[in-house]
């Protein structure tokens, strides 16, 4: 059968530019689906998404006028049900096809099967196929009601009385197959072969010829480039050469991608113009004027590619293309700046308090009404930074410093005005203020999400603010049954835990926590520091170890992505201190590829069973009441072995302590082999269950390795 090209574009009002893309493709999948399950889609059918602020559309290359006919089976319901003793349809059977649109049929029309069990009836035929005009205003009924919109409008068509809701009122609807119109409505719009340009550059309406015709006539005549990829390409490559001929860079950032998303959503038209401000402007921290610029006004601040430094121009992208563009230019110039002028009001007001003395204003802050003020909150978490610092090498005094400036700059101006530059904000004005670079430094980095590098001497007082600050949260917030619920967690506390796994795995690399070791730092004392700095009746019984818990769970969940399921569950089930996770695991996972590892597992599994029916504690084990040989070169393998992976095990090297513990293999399978540990005489069983218990202890040291056990 015969195929053309199909085009149906909704115009509307200014789109949500955020979600323009999101909303752009929905619509045209939703179309595409709706065509496709009706069978009018050739298979070697394209679908072209396009979405500008003012439209969607939806381009299928290859689109049926009529679909072909389509065989069907109905399963419908057993015969005894369906017909009476005459062979006649019952009231059930004729509910069923009139439900189905089949009430032409009547008993001779339909199939008898057997199902193995009784008979059935089957509906089986042939149905037409739907027609194009039938199938594209489902389709696009189904594509308008499915696109993502968390709100949308409800307004009232022209006629006074009708009302529809969409996420903008929407203007006019073209669908054409080929070079004919197809009468489909939606919205209170009938389709015709009307298009619209550029809203100021092109005021006359379009008339397209045809679907293949749309996208070029509106890109020629109407100044719109229809596709989103493609303007967004168009954009990128205007704002690099742009940049490049003035000497200068947009920057790498995701801010940037994101900013070009946006604004790749509010112009349909793009040109880039170069505007300029006050370089006194430049004495401000940069944040404050790239954030301005950028969040406020979609401008794209221009930097030094040598330093990195902010220059005095930026770039805008016009939705217009005059052949004067000056008035463009300076309407811009003269919007931006008041904006950078308040900026530098608010900065240079707020360096005439110092930090410190802003940490008092933070009484009259709640935090939480169960948790107290923000002044309350400062001070647990300076007594947590003081009691970490050392135990990691750093200064108490300037830990416990860092943390009771952490939040004054929440009454700052700036801050007021701007609430993504806390921290940033407090780092400048600590250093106004010859604050300890170690302390601006901590407060500049306390807002991270993750600690993304091995821990140095400059940013180890940044490390303890940062573990102190989540400590603090996770105790408090979870102690006041705030836990996270399915995909609710407004107070962050999933991110609070991976933070803190990430401060280990830092602290580690950077040589501030020695795998080999266990430390006073460990993740369950630092819990327990936190939860003693708040009011006696505030958490709930047992918050420590459910944040404890909860932190290894986690951990356990970014671990699987990289590592095998059983070895992080033999690990996690022994809670080692959280900075020798994955070192153990990685030990673990090189283990379970010896030859020795599979039978070492099972036997570790059985033994962990017998010890469970063993009644009370056991005495001590006697190699005395040794009577097999088997259980004697047990014994002695224990007694040989023992130290030596306890040696490796006090060094770190997890990876060895396995690799001895594999060499234990003959005697533990010799073992089982030829001693009945459950002997009749108490006193045999019980020495036997004690050597095990010993074996026991040998062989999980590093991870439980009966979970290995397949």
């Amino acid at each position: 059968m015969s195929t053309r090209p199909l085009i149906v574009e909704l115009l509307t009002e200014e789109l949500p530019p955020k979600a323009l893309n999101a909303l752009g493709n929905a619509f045209a999948d939703g179309i595409r689906k709706t065509l496709q399950g009706q069978h009018l889609l050739a298979d070697s059918c394209i679908s072209t998404a396009y979405a500008t602020p003012r439209r969607l559309a939806v381009h299928l290359s290859a689109v049926l006028g009529q679909a072909p006919d389509q065989s069907y089976s109905e399963k419908l319901m057993p015969a005894a049900i369906g017909l009476d003793a005459q062979g006649a349809a019952t009231p059930a059977l004729l509910k069923k096809l009139q439900a189905k649109n089949l009430g032409h049929l009547v008993p001779t029309d339909l199939a008898r099967r057997n199902d193995g069990k009784q008979d059935v009836l089957y509906a089986e035929g042939t149905a037409p196929g739907a027609a194009l005009a039938d199938g594209l205003q489902q389709a696009l009924d189904h594509a308008i009601t499915h696109l993502p919109i968390p709100k949308v409008m409800q307004y009232q068509l022209a006629d006074g009385r009708t009302s529809v809701k969409f996420v903008r009122p929407a203007h006019h609807l073209l669908a054409l197959w080929g070079d004919d119109v197809i009468p489909v409505q939606a919205l209170g719009l009938r389709a015709d072969r009307i298009s619209r340009g550029h809203r100021f550059l092109c005021q006359e309406p379009l008339s397209i010829a045809s679907a293949d015709d749309w996208a070029a006539r509106l890109t020629g005549s109407g100044y719109v480039i229809p596709a989103f990829a493609e303007r967004r390409a168009r954009i990128a490559r205007q704002l690099a050469e742009t940049s490049a001929t003035l000497g200068t860079t947009i920057g790498s950032d995701p801010e940037v991608d994101a900013l070009l998303d946006e604004v790749t959503a509010l112009v349909e038209w793009p040109t880039v113009y170069v505007g300029a401000f006050e370089e006194a402007f430049l004495a401000v921290p940069p944040e404050c004027l790239i954030l301005t610029m950028r969040l406020n006004q979609k401008y794209f601040p221009l930097f030094d590619p040598a330093t990195g430094a902010l220059t005095h121009r930026f770039l805008i992208v016009s939705n217009m293309q005059p052949q004067d563009p000056s008035a463009i230019i300076q309407g811009n110039q003269r919007v931006v700046r008041p904006r950078l002028a308040d900026a530098q009001f608010f900065y240079q007001t707020d360096l005439k308090t110092p930090l410190a003395d802003r940490v008092a204003d933070l009484a009259h802050s709640v935090y939480h009404n169960k948790l107290g003020t923000q002044l309350e909150r400062t001070e647990r978490v300076r007594k947590i930074a003081r009691w970490l610092a050392p135990l990691l090498g750093g200064q108490p005094l300037v830990a416990a410093r860092a943390a009771m400036l952490a939040h004054a700059d929440l009454g700052t101006l700036m801050v007021g005005e701007f609430p993504e530059l806390q921290g940033i904000m407090g780092a400048y004005y600590a250093q106004h203020d010859e604050e300890p670079p170690a302390v601006a430094r901590a407060l500049r980095d306390q807002y991270r999400i993750r600690l993304d590098e091995p821990v140095s001497d400059d940013t180890l007082i940044a490390a303890v603010l940062f573990m102190a600050e989540r400590a603090e949260t996770l105790i408090g917030i979870w102690g006041i049954g705030l836990a996270p619920t399915g995909e609710r967690d407004p107070y962050g506390l999933r991110r609070a835990a991976l933070g803190l796994i990430s401060a280990y795995e830092q602290l580690t690399a950077g040589g501030y926590l020695q795998a080999s070791q266990d430390s006073p730092a460990r993740l369950a004392a630092l819990l327990e520091q936190a939860a003693g700095n708040f009011s006696a009746g505030t958490l709930a019984h047992g918050t420590v170890d459910a944040v404890l818990d909860f932190v290894y769970e986690r951990y356990r969940n970014q671990l699987a992505a990289t590592c095998d399921r059983a070895a992080i569950d033999a690990v996690l089930a022994l809670r080692p201190p959280l900075h020798q996770v994955a070192a153990r695991v990685q030990a673990c996972m090189e283990f379970t590829v010896l030859p020795e590892a599979e039978s070492l597992a099972a036997a570790n599994k059985r033994v962990s069973n017998l010890l469970k029916k063993a009644e009370g504690d056991l005495p001590a084990f006697d190699a005395g009441l040794l009577t097999e040989p088997a259980e004697r070169q047990l014994s002695d393998t224990i007694g040989q072995l023992a130290p030596q992976a306890q040696a490796a095990l006090q060094a770190g090297d997890f990876t060895a302590s396995l690799a001895i513990l594999a060499r234990a293999r003959t005697a533990v399978d010799g073992f089982f082999t030829d001693v009945m540990v459950m002997a009749d005489d108490p006193r045999i069983r019980d020495n036997r269950l004690a050597l095990l218990q010993s074996l026991h202890r040998l062989m999980n040291q590093v991870a439980d390795l009966s979970r290995l056990a397949t």
